[in-house]
């Protein structure tokens, strides 16, 4: 019995330390590790490096630009990223390279999770592109402002190409129009996620099957 009861003790101190959050893992190796590709890293002497973050400045200016004038209008702030994405692709677009929501290993498009954005630039080279928006006031906080989870399977991962990770993000000013809440992007960043350091927090779960057995339904019954 006091064996039994040692080896419970341990299995409660070892899980306690498995659930400390994990912090400081750079970017390239989390990648590296949950979707088995490289992070390109941009060179700004490089002379394909330069047009690459040169179209891209051109296409955050122009898709700022656009959404500014017709303005964002939502009851929440944190919301407008979602917004911005449409601008972004279609000022690509612009300027001659076609962007689409990324492919799955499987072949299949999926808009929702990390990255919101895929194309090849003038070269052939894989993009990956995320939309993001700050205001003044937070982006020197600790609040998170990114996250990306591992697949669920291997065939469902996003990332599949070595490539570069970079964010267009949108610095965002709430304002009035016609009476309602609005919001504009009043200026931008091109950001590299290739030395950025992150931090895991891990989570317990259940699915339903697990959730919903026999012998864990006290009660039940059905709306007459």
């Amino acid at each position: 019995m006091k064996n039994q009861y040692e080896y419970i003790e341990q299995l409660e101190q070892t899980i306690s330390k498995f659930m400390k959050p994990l912090k400081g893992i750079p970017f390239p190796i989390a990648i590296k590790v949950v979707f088995g590709q490289k992070v390109l890293e941009p060179d700004i002497e490089d002379k394909k490096d330069k047009e690459l973050i040169d179209d891209l400045s051109k296409i955050a200016n122009t898709a700022g630009r656009n959404a500014k004038k017709n303005g964002i209008f939502r009851s929440r702030p944190n919301e407008v990223g979602n917004d911005m994405e449409p601008y972004v692709r279609e000022a690509l677009r612009g300027i001659g390279i076609v962007a689409d929501i990324p492919k799955r290993r499987d072949g299949k498009k999926q808009a929702a999770g990390y990255p919101d954005i895929y194309f090849e630039d003038r070269f052939g080279r894989h993009v990956y592109l995320e939309c993001k928006t700050y205001n003044k006031k937070n982006i020197g906080t600790t609040f998170r402002a990114f996250y990306f989870s591992p697949p669920p399977e291997k065939s469902k991962s996003k990332v599949i190409y070595d490539a570069y990770h970079l964010i267009v993000a949108y610095e965002i000013e709430e304002t009035g129009r016609e009476g309602r809440r609005c919001y504009i992007p009043i200026a931008w960043k091109v950001v590299s996620l290739y030395s950025t350091e992150i931090g895991v927090k891990h989570e317990f779960n259940a699915n339903n099957k697990d959730l919903y057995k026999e012998k864990a339904i006290l009660a039940e019954g059905r709306i007459e």
